[in-house]
Parts: structure tokens; sequence; C-alpha cells
């Protein structure tokens, strides 16, 4: 397909990942949130984009990142198709006179739709236990360069109990006689793109608007393992009356994030 100028589409990837626990008392919720901290501090999550940005082939123009107190994190990352040069800037310059590293804040303002940002909600609930993990992600870029492809990636690095997924092809650009695209690329739902072990791991639901270009999958794990959601206690400490108890939170917490609505105990 040969385009006339610059392919304008804007394709944009975005995600909500959760991570699900249970953390008995109040000390061990305080250390669930220390250890979301120390997990997806604000260098790691820079280290994350980095290879998002590796994968779909941009080059990183502009670094922000933010550790937040009392917890969180977030991290904006300015990206470009090409190789861009800045006269001037220093030391991100290669023997060949382009950019090989982040730009100065000078070139923020050159671009607006490409860019990769997350940002990270850990939160627990003082009174049932429930402790729960959100990062946010958002990968969008204009030209050939696709977010898809960094989709395995980031599944991977948060291994999330629960996703949500939204893919959105914007605008259009055009072909050599002047006929407007508004896709560029055949796609009939984002599980088209995650790869088959990791969607043998969980249960997904598809809303597409294929008139619209637009794209939303959301993952729920098909297994659940008790063990896997107690944090600071094991199940081996729990009565069975307990075990019981807090399967059943833990389980109404993950479907009332999945189907996004509460659902009222029985």
């Amino acid at each position: 397909m040969k385009l006339f100028g610059f392919n304008n589409l804007t394709k944009t990837l975005s995600f909500n990942f959760y991570d699900i626990c249970y953390a008995k008392t109040p000390q061990h919720r305080r250390d669930y949130i220390a250890y979301i901290d120390e997990e997806y501090n604000a260098q790691r999550l820079t280290d994350i984009l980095t290879e998002v940005a590796n994968i779909i082939g941009a080059n990183i123009l502009n670094i922000a990142s933010q550790d937040y107190d009392p917890q969180g994190a977030s991290v904006t990352m300015l990206i470009s198709e090409e190789k861009v040069e800045a006269p001037g800037a220093e030391g991100v310059h290669d023997e060949e006179g382009e950019v090989s590293g982040p730009l100065p804040d000078a070139v923020v303002a050159h671009l607006d739709k490409s860019h990769i940002t997350v940002h990270t909600y850990p939160e627990s609930h003082p009174y049932q236990g429930i402790s729960t993990f959100r990062a946010d992600i958002d990968v969008s870029t204009c030209g050939r360069i696709s977010p898809l492809k960094a989709l395995n990636f980031l599944i991977g690095s948060f291994g999330p109990d629960i996703a949500v997924l939204d893919y959105r092809v914007r605008g259009f650009t055009r072909a050599l006689d002047g006929e407007k695209l508004f896709i560029d690329h055949k796609i009939n739902s984002i599980q088209n793109y995650i790869a088959s072990d990791t969607r043998d791991l969980y249960q997904m639901i598809d809303i597409n608007v294929y008139q619209e270009n637009f794209f939303h999958t959301k993952m729920i794990l098909k297994e659940f393992d008790l063990d896997n959601y107690l944090f600071g206690t094991g199940k081996k400490d729990l009565l069975p009356r307990e075990k019981k108890r807090i399967k059943q939170a833990l389980k109404k917490e993950m479907y009332e994030i999945f189907s996004g609505r509460n659902i009222a105990n029985v």
C-alpha cells in the first residue's frame, strides 16, 4: 500500500492490569503496598516502557517519571517513528549525528500523538483485607509502527489476574490516488495478537465495534489457587471457615472488576 505523504493514522492500545490479594492484618496490608511500590517503582516502569519502545520500533524522545508519596508511580515517554535530529543537543547523538537517546525538554512540543504512559494505583481496603494493584498503560503511535507488537511483552511483564484491553485506530491517511484509508491492517479481535499459551490461561470476552475500528477485550485467569492470593499469610495458617470466606471475598472482588459493576452479597 503506497501512501500520499505521512501515515496519519493514530493507533492506541490501552491496558488496565489488576493484581488482587488478601492481606489479613493492617501490617500485611502496609507491607503489600510497600512491596508493590518497590516492585513497580518509576525506574522499573521506565525499563518496561523502554523495552516496549524497542519492540515496536519507536525512538524515545523524552522521559518523565515520578514516584508518588504515599504510593504509586507514573512514567511518560514521547516517541517517534523515525529518528529525529536535534542540532545542539549534547550527549544524545551517535557517530552519524542522529539521535541515540532521550532528547532535552525543548522537543516535547514537537509531538502530541506518539507517547507511552503508565500510572500505578495500589490500594487496600481497611475492613475486608482485600488489596489491589492497578496499572494503567497507554501506547499511542502514529505512522507505520504498531503498539500491538508489545502486547505479549506487557502481559508477561505484569502477569495480571485481570486485564482490560482497548485498541483504537483513529483518523485517516491517503493512498496515492487520494482515497482515504481509515485503517492500514487487518484485525477482528485483540485476541489475534495474544500468544496461544497466554490465551489458554484466561477467560476472555470481546466487545468490538468494527465500523469504528474499536476493539475491546477483557481477560480473567481461569485457575484459582488461594495460595497465590495470600500476602503475609499461608493457607495452612487459616481455619477452613476462614479459607472459604477469603476465597469468596477474593472471587467477588475479581468478578466485580472483570464485569465493571458491584455484585450484591448473597
